[in-house]
């Protein structure tokens, strides 16, 4: 999506001078705030094609920003954090951010995740009915899952699962969102169900889908919608 608005609010300049290059080098526009108020007025006026988001803002928590950021925009949000705690990235990924990077990061990998969520918000607007990557096919209006052009059997829930993960291919869904959404709210905690669950999608997937489905260690799970590339590593085992 060359030429798409990244914008990035974080109060370290340094940050500021490390990323406007690298992303313009990538062949993207950046737009600039220091603060958590500038970031929502930049995001109402300019409408960003998507926002890199630091939570640690002199003015406000990101959390906080994230949260009304949300109240008027889906605009795809990957949280840019030093804070490194399973609790920050899941309450972020629950409040609507699609993806979490710590920092220090590579730029390399951070380029990889404003890729997938610049995908993930074209996907929200119904630009795909059908996610393909590696081999894998799962066309939402059928309700049909393929593997290398062959249909492949899924439970009612194992097809619920695989759908919403396709519809959110590139971000991270944490355990709770995957368990609400999937069995309901009363089951919000039963990750070691969830795992069986993925575990049944990665051996009917075959080996695409041990390397499609990845596993966020104590966070959640991310459907690749391509090939994970070297540096982002193997999946992690559910």
């Amino acid at each position: 999506m060359t030429g798409a608005l990244i914008l990035v609010v974080d109060d370290e300049p340094q940050i500021h001078r490390f990323l406007r290059p690298a992303l313009e080098a990538a062949g993207y526009a950046v737009a600039r705030a220091d603060t958590a108020a500038e970031g929502l007025r930049l995001a109402a006026s300019r409408a960003p094609d998507a926002v890199l988001l630091d939570l640690g803002l002199p003015d406000m928590d990101g959390h906080e920003a994230l949260a009304r950021l949300r109240a008027f925009s889906r605009v795809p949000v990957v949280v840019v954090s030093a804070r490194d705690r399973d609790v920050e990235k899941i309450t972020a990924l629950d409040a609507g951010a699609d993806d979490y990077v710590e920092k220090p990061f590579s730029v390399g990998e951070l380029l990889a995740r404003i890729r997938a969520a610049l995908r993930h918000g074209r996907q929200q607007e119904g630009a795909a009915e059908v996610f393909r990557a590696d081999g894998v096919e799962v066309d939402l209006a059928r309700r049909l899952v393929s593997v290398g052009g062959t249909t492949v059997a899924f439970s009612p829930r194992e097809y619920q699962l695989i759908a919403l993960m396709a519809r959110n291919a590139g971000r991270v869904l944490t355990h709770r969102h995957l368990l609400t959404a999937v069995w309901g709210a009363a089951h919000g905690g039963d990750v070691q169900y969830l795992r069986v669950y993925v575990g049944h999608l990665r051996q009917k997937l075959g080996p695409a889908g041990a390397r499609l489905i990845r596993t966020e260690p104590g966070v959640g799970y991310r459907l690749l919608d391509s090939q994970p590339p070297a540096s982002l590593g193997a999946p992690a085992p559910s």
